[in-house]
């Protein structure tokens, strides 16, 4: 019952749609018909709205963030494994949404959030690896795959057993999600920062 409650709330946290929420309130349309298709702020970007992008990461990081403080706060008999059930779930949510036909985001966003908030020094990994990847790189999918996948190994070398099993599984996610831009990667055909889309 503990584990149901805690991934359920993670759940229904994650699933909230963002960035379909602010760019519908704020005019810019309906995002699942805009560039990509996807939810995250990328895409929200895609709309030229900035600001609207910017609102999005930072809300789909706390989604996998308030997950895991919940856990901690109102469960804490559930430990170590109870915060990372809560934040996968909030992962998973955001990826496979009920409301939106479990056609959601990517993750990134919300695997960073999820991840200061289990020990905040695997997140600075992530956010490092996300950020210095993406501008030597200049393509956005490979910095947040990189940081996902940094994500598990920093929490394996810092000693958080329990947290890198889990980070490995929503790493994993993750590149499933970006399947589409690991083909264009192989191609040479994902989009670059600044540049034109091919």
């Amino acid at each position: 019952m503990l584990i149901a409650t805690l991934a359920l709330t993670g759940y229904l946290l994650g699933s909230i749609p963002f960035g379909v929420i602010l760019t519908r309130m704020f005019g810019a349309g309906d995002l699942r018909q805009i560039g990509s298709g996807n939810i995250g702020a990328t895409n929200v970007l895609r709309t030229g709205r900035k600001e609207l992008a910017v609102a999005t990461l930072i809300l789909d990081g706390a989604k996998g963030a308030v997950a895991v403080l919940l856990a901690r706060q109102f469960l804490p008999e559930a430990g170590p494994d109870g915060a990372m059930i809560a934040g996968a779930a909030a992962m998973i949510g955001h990826c496979y949404p009920v409301w939106l036909k479990f056609r959601g985001g990517k993750g990134v966003a919300t695997l960073l959030g999820l991840s200061l908030a289990l020990a905040w020094p695997i997140g600075v990994v992530f956010a490092l690896v996300w950020l210095g990847t993406a501008l030597l790189s200049r393509i956005s999918s490979l910095g947040g795959m990189a940081g996902a996948v940094a994500a598990p190994i920093a929490a394996a070398a810092l000693g958080h057993r329990a947290y890198a099993i889990g980070l490995a599984g929503l790493a994993v996610i993750v590149l499933w999600r970006h399947r589409e831009n690991i083909a264009r990667l192989r191609a040479g055909t994902e989009p670059r920062i600044g540049g034109k889309k091919a």
